[in-house]
């Protein structure tokens, strides 16, 4: 798996400075500048304490099953047209060496939608599908009753509260969307399901 994060700091220095401290209990695999600089920070073949807990599908140890990429980023603002590249350049890589499929390309707030939130709303995802990179669903209407489920089958804790993995569903498929639960949101969640059942 990879794991996408924004790193929420005031510049990449400061970012690399705690992800480097040991009693910070933090680290990721790479940081990406906004400026498109690439950082290796931990070996891919080690673990990083990037993930925390959480949970993405049958996969409850994050951190041993997934490469962490944080992106220099405070979340507020979309992400630089060099970093995105960059990303794009080096997500290529990692998904030829460990035979990471679009689909196990996923964000903090998909694996653990109650305590993290990025790399939020303002993320390119749909970018990052267009190039293979993950996946984007098209689909009509869906019964909103389904959509815990159908969110459970492509990743989502089935433990997890409906409004916290609404939230992370909508920043990740729908952030222009607002309001309740709705129709689309659940056929969203119906294709996801469908095509790809996490494991």
């Amino acid at each position: 798996m990879i794991v996408l994060h924004y790193t929420a700091m005031d510049g990449a220095e400061a970012a690399v400075e705690r992800l480097c401290d040991p009693e910070a209990e933090v680290s990721a695999h790479y940081l990406i500048c906004a400026r498109g600089d690439i950082i290796r920070l931990v070996d891919e073949e080690m673990r990083a304490w990037h993930a925390g807990a959480g949970r993405w599908g049958d996969v409850e140890d994050v951190n041993s099953r997934s490469i962490g990429i944080e992106l220099d980023n405070l979340g507020t603002h979309p992400f630089s047209e060099p970093q995105m590249a960059a990303l794009e350049g080096l997500m290529r890589g990692i998904m030829a060496r460990w035979s990471i499929p679009p689909e196990r390309v996923i964000g903090h707030q998909d694996m653990a939608p109650e305590r993290k939130f990025d790399p939020g709303p303002r993320f390119d995802w749909q970018r990052l599908a267009r190039a293979g990179l993950s996946v984007w669903p098209e689909g009509g209407d869906g019964d909103p009753a389904r959509f815990r489920a159908d969110a459970a089958r492509f990743g989502y804790r089935a433990e997890v509260s409906e409004e916290a993995v609404l939230k992370a569903f909508r920043a990740r498929f729908r952030p222009w969307a607002a309001g309740g639960l709705d129709a689309q949101d659940a056929g969203l969640a119906r294709t996801l399901a469908n095509k790809y059942s996490a494991k």
